[in-house]
């Protein structure tokens, strides 16, 4: 039975012209360098963000954590949003394997601004642990793909270098945030002292994140790569299909955006369901059923018999994120699976 699964864009599967790239991909040692397919993604990713060096990682998790590492020393905070990605869904990777304790804070529906960050600074030779890093994600995920405004971003960076302070961005699906802003992710990416965007999500590649920054961060950054086990050899094989995804992907993003935006409509129509359809900024969108007799463990349940999949969030909240693998019709056979599901 085929399935209708809106779990997440990292169920995409990769397209022909990936498929194909992969099988004719040259390779080399990328341990050496010497792999010129994994160049050339990284050089592409290094000029797309306006950025000096760019170095391909086998995951979203391990780039955002090579970053950690690389600003930081062991004893010190990560600023970051309370619903962010790196504190949630990355196994309390940075106190792992950096050291580094999470310093949470709330922000508007998942936005931070400066003066929230500012306050949560600690104070210099205080017995506090020191700051040593603020992360942004945009779009972040776990707030239903909310966008971070540009002047937000510049604001809290600019504020943060006052400070001495390095400013890294988890920017899992910035090329969504771009669109949503109407920007050239260039613009997003230019104030951060380091950026992680994945490739493997919205763009459709099977493996693979990128991260960028200056060409001094990105020599270290090879080398904690290595110390986490990230070091690949003949990747060129992965890579092919991260250069698709870069120079084809990105302008269809504009199709999953639409997709979200007709789904949150339609299940605002819907009694005991409760989203705002212009909250929805990106391909995510999360909605509140606790209208409804149902736990989202029970909802979830029901929508699959009806070859419908979601994802859990908490108890009350559910989860759907669009991706080129689910079409217009797909969307239009989720919401009666959800009117057929409340009805029973």
């Amino acid at each position: 039975m085929d399935y209708i699964d809106l779990r997440s864009d990292t169920v995409t599967k990769p397209t022909g012209e990936m498929r194909e790239a992969m099988l004719q991909a040259e390779v080399g040692d990328d341990v050496r360098g010497e792999d010129p397919t994994v160049n050339r993604l990284q050089e592409l990713a290094a000029e797309r963000l306006g950025k000096e060096g760019a170095l391909f990682v086998p995951s979203g998790t391990m780039g955002n954590q090579i970053c950690v590492r690389v600003h930081t020393e062991p004893g010190q905070e990560v600023i970051l949003q309370e619903r962010s990605h790196m504190f949630n869904l990355e196994m309390a990777a940075m106190a792992v394997l950096s050291g580094t304790l999470a310093h949470t804070i709330r922000g508007e529906d998942g936005i931070l601004d400066w003066p929230s960050v500012d306050a949560a600074i600690r104070p210099r030779g205080s017995r506090f642990a020191q700051t040593g890093l603020v992360s942004l994600e945009n779009t972040l995920n776990l707030a239903g793909g909310t966008v971070v405004p540009l002047d937000r971003m510049e604001e809290i960076c600019e504020r943060a270098h006052e400070r001495g302070i390095p400013v890294h961005l988890d920017g899992a699906r910035i090329f969504n945030a771009a669109l949503f802003l109407k920007r050239d992710v260039r613009e997003l990416a230019r104030p951060f002292d380091s950026v992680m965007f994945c490739l493997s999500k919205g763009l459709a590649a099977p493996v693979g994140s990128m991260i960028v920054g200056s060409r001094a961060f990105i020599d270290r950054a090879m080398s904690v790569r290595a110390m986490f086990g990230g070091a690949m050899r003949q990747a060129g094989v992965l890579a092919a299909a991260g250069i698709v995804a870069l120079t084809t992907m990105t302008a269809r993003l504009v199709e999953d955006h639409a997709n979200a935006r007709f789904l949150a409509e339609g299940l605002s129509q819907i009694d005991g369901i409760a989203i705002d359809p212009h909250s929805v900024q990106s391909n995510i969108l999360v909605f509140d059923i606790a209208g409804t007799s149902l736990t989202t463990a029970e909802f979830s349940a029901r929508l699959k018999q009806r070859r419908v999949l979601a994802s859990e969030v908490n108890p009350r909240e559910m989860r759907l994120v669009t991706h080129k693998d689910v079409s217009r019709s797909d969307c239009e056979l989720a919401i009666q699976a959800v009117k057929e599901t409340l009805s029973d």
